[in-house]
């Protein structure tokens, strides 16, 4: 079967940001820490920018997972936001599942703490349940390189598309004609070499 190139779209497309809290932070050790929360609010900067419909979620928060870090709930304050109970998979959340099912999204973006458990369950799930899913493998994070690639082998093979954040950005966009300084403003933020290009590019046109 010839293969089929489907884009993400921004019209069609939901972002899941699933038990980002600051007790499961602690737990990343594959990126470092400074890196790791700059990947996560890029990717949240991005789903801003394109109006992206975003769902939170966190795991027993009461326990030692603790809150969802500040930054998303307040650069999503009107977001759907679902404090689990329990559930493990947050997939098995019926209020979550509802939130997802009513965007009438076919493409999901999800990206969470750990990549192993709370990105990888619900991404099974998803794609068990016909969804398109994207992981956004650097705005998720594990105990070390050989869980991560691990839970990334399991994932790709069920069908999911390994992304990062950039790349995200990039395939959304489009067409830098679109916004050129709105677009690029995002990636300056958030890498420092490109921060160079937009500076040296806003001195070009004066």
């Amino acid at each position: 079967m010839a293969f089929k190139y489907n884009r993400l779209d921004k019209d069609d497309v939901a972002l899941l940001m699933v038990d980002h809290q600051s007790g499961l932070l602690s737990l990343v050790r594959d990126f470092s820490p400074d890196d790791f929360k700059n990947n996560v609010l890029a990717l949240a900067d991005i789903a801003k920018f394109f109006n992206i419909p975003t769902i939170l979620t966190t795991s027993f928060e009461d326990g030692p997972n603790g809150p969802m870090v500040p930054e998303l709930k307040e650069m999503f304050p009107d977001a759907p936001y679902f404090p689990r109970p329990g559930q493990i998979n947050c997939w098995d959340n019926e209020d979550f599942l509802k939130a997802v099912k009513a965007t009438g999204k076919k493409q999901l973006l999800i990206a969470g703490v750990v990549t192993d458990v709370c990105v990888a369950f619900p991404t099974l799930s998803a794609l068990e349940e016909g969804y398109e899913v994207f992981v956004v493998t650097d705005a998720s994070g594990t105990f070390n390189q050989t869980t991560r690639d691990a839970s990334w082998s399991r994932m790709e093979q069920a069908g999911a598309q390994m992304m990062n954040w950039f790349s995200v950005g990039c395939e959304l966009h489009r067409d830098w004609r679109n916004d050129i300084e709105g677009f690029g403003g995002i990636l300056a933020k958030h890498l420092p070499h490109y921060a160079n290009l937009m500076q040296s590019f806003a001195a070009q046109k004066g």
